[in-house]
């Protein structure tokens, strides 16, 4: 796998916020950044209009990504920035540039009152079937919005990062989510929140008529098991402060409400090879579209 971060590119405010966001990444990283923009030719009727032809509207399309890059380069002047064109069906040629790349990163759009965010159809078919993490960016996602503010309480870049948080299944811990999460807070000397939410049992009604409570003691089994999943991953990281998190209820909920604080929310994707297609998850799914700050989706056997 190549080492660089692909950005899926469309001049929108929200992919040009996603560029920004990979060239941070890509300096923490020391890997240089590649705008991909795809290119759909034009129908055959359009293409013999003057004004909308074949020429001209490759000619409007090149200058998306020539332009983002020229201003990128400006910005992080110690980031490698290339562009590339390609046509076909934009979310083929995404899926296809997972498998090219160490990131994807796409943007999303924020829709109004309190609806969430807007993660497009071709956004969920490469997040359903990518096999690199994919990260997405909310339009108008700044530096400063990542760190903590400062003394005087106003956002700025050169203050240290908010915590990344994490979303564990302690059922099934899954290393390649922990070692993504562990290895972003670490380039961001960040703190990382291990969070592990869980909901009682179907059989709580039935312990609660037999006159025991079981909830403490499912929450101090819980708080143990994370404990537990996490200790090799402490080890090897040591320089990495770890907050743990154990929390009754839905988990999705829990981490869209960590997300105000945090300068990167991490979750799994399990890779599900059914007949039926890609799917994913209700916990992932609902934090892509409610979580305030940028999203990992990271794909796991």
């Amino acid at each position: 796998m190549a080492r660089t971060i692909t950005v899926g590119l469309d001049g929108s405010p929200e992919s040009r916020a996603a560029a920004e966001w990979a060239a941070r990444e890509a300096a923490l990283r020391q890997v240089p950044v590649r705008l991909l923009h795809v290119w759909q030719p034009v129908p055959e009727p359009m293409a013999q209009a003057p004004f909308l032809g074949a020429e001209t509207h490759q000619h409007w399309t090149e200058r998306i990504p020539r332009d983002a890059a020229e201003g990128l380069r400006l910005r992080h002047p110690g980031v490698e920035v290339t562009t590339e064109q390609r046509a076909g069906a934009p979310a083929d040629v995404l899926l296809a540039a997972t498998r090219e790349a160490e990131l994807l990163v796409l943007g999303s759009r924020a829709l109004s009152g309190l609806t969430g965010f807007l993660v497009g159809s071709v956004g969920q078919s490469v997040i359903a079937r990518a096999e690199a993490p994919v990260i997405l960016v909310r339009a108008g996602e700044q530096a400063a919005d990542e760190h903590v503010k400062d003394p005087a309480g106003i956002p700025s870049a050169a203050t240290g990062f908010r915590p990344v948080v994490v979303g564990l299944d302690t059922g099934c811990p899954d290393e390649t989510v922990l070692a993504f999460a562990f290895e972003e807070a670490w380039r961001r000397g960040a703190p990382l929140t291990a969070l592990r939410a869980w909901n009682l049992p179907s059989s709580y009604s039935y312990s609660l008529a037999a006159g025991f409570d079981p909830r403490e003691e499912l929450a101090r089994a819980q708080a143990e098991a994370l404990t537990e999943a996490l200790l090799p991953w402490r080890e090897k990281y040591p320089d990495v402060e770890v907050t743990e998190a154990c929390r009754l209820g839905s988990p999705a909920e829990h981490l869209i409400d960590a997300a105000r604080d945090a300068s990167l929310v991490v979750v799994g994707r399990r890779v599900r090879r059914s007949p039926f297609g890609a799917h994913i998850g209700a916990v992932a799914h609902a934090v892509m579209h409610h979580a305030t700050t940028p999203v990992a989706v990271v794909a796991h056997d």
